[in-house]
């Protein structure tokens, strides 16, 4: 759907002949049953076509609006001052969590500002944007209450949520490309109507009105990234021992646990721990696990 709404924008203005002169928008509708069936298929095609060769940068596209610009000297000037934006922003938030106040005004406005709170980083490790900052906060501290190094064991704790989890991942998950789609299709149909419309003011609300959209599509995400960061912790609530399972670890006690789960970090790492103990019930496991949880023999 974000590609085709892109191609369709870029078919729209180029029948109406936008470029290069003032368009003539009765031309953009097909004039017989043939020529919209043609054209609905044609966008369509287009629009995979698109879609598929964008896929392999999904990761990246999420990236770029998560605020990971230092590559380039030029954007890592405009990261550090939206950086210092995000940090007052989060100190502001922290000075309305921490006021004071019996009246109902006061209580709800600290109770709104610490889950607002809540849900970002600490204030030295904040990235430009309000989405990245919204996936960091998993990022840094879902497995880090356990001792577990988030960004090293999520792609091992992840193959063994149950079945039910992972739907609820995958669905959340979907959500986050989506809204992220939507707004880079937006940004970048509102340029190519910039650039087309510029000489046609009554026409110019479509530039306006997909900027608007880009924006709506972007506060989409940082919401589906805060439900996501939230499942993050809920992963490692419930499968961290599970983990250790598949790994062969024996379960810890309460005050055994931090240390055995630093010390897989450590291994997933690449580090030799060598005091770390396996267990292995039966001899060697006959149960392989699949993602969803499912086990078959061999």
């Amino acid at each position: 759907m974000p590609s085709a709404l892109f191609v369709g924008c870029l078919w729209a203005l180029v029948r109406a002949g936008s470029y290069g002169r003032v368009g003539d928008w009765s031309l953009v509708l097909p004039s017989s049953p043939a020529a919209c069936a043609g054209t609905f298929l044609g966008i369509a095609a287009c629009a995979c076509l698109l879609a598929m060769l964008l896929h392999p940068f999904q990761v990246r596209a999420v990236r770029v609006l998560e605020g990971y610009w230092a590559r380039w000297p030029a954007t890592a000037r405009i990261a550090g001052v939206l950086t210092e934006i995000q940090r007052r922003r989060w100190l502001a938030l922290r000075m309305r969590a921490e006021r004071t106040g019996t009246d109902g005004i006061t209580v709800r406005v600290g109770a709104d500002a610490k889950r607002r709170l809540a849900a970002r980083p600490p204030a030295h490790v904040l990235l430009p944007t309000a989405l990245g900052n919204a996936l960091r906060k998993g990022e840094i501290s879902a497995g880090e209450r356990y001792g577990l190094i988030t960004l090293t064991s999520w792609p091992h704790v992840h193959m063994q949520v149950s079945p039910r989890m992972a739907r609820t991942l995958s669905s959340t998950r979907d959500a986050l490309d989506t809204a992220v789609n939507l707004c880079w299709s937006f940004l970048a149909t509102s340029v190519l109507s910039a650039v087309a419309l510029y000489d046609e003011p009554n026409a110019r609300w479509l530039p306006v009105g997909t900027l608007v959209a880009a924006a709506l599509a972007y506060k989409g995400a940082v919401t589906a990234a805060e439900t996501y960061s939230g499942l993050m912790h809920v992963v490692y609530d419930l499968h961290r021992f599970d983990l250790l399972e598949a790994l062969h670890h024996p379960l810890p006690d309460k005050e055994q646990e931090r240390e055995l789960f630093e010390e897989v970090s450590a291994t997933l790492v690449g580090e030799w721990v060598a005091d770390l103990s396996y267990e292995h019930p039966g001899g060697r496991s006959s149960r392989v696990h699949d993602a969803d949880g499912a086990a078959d023999a061999k």
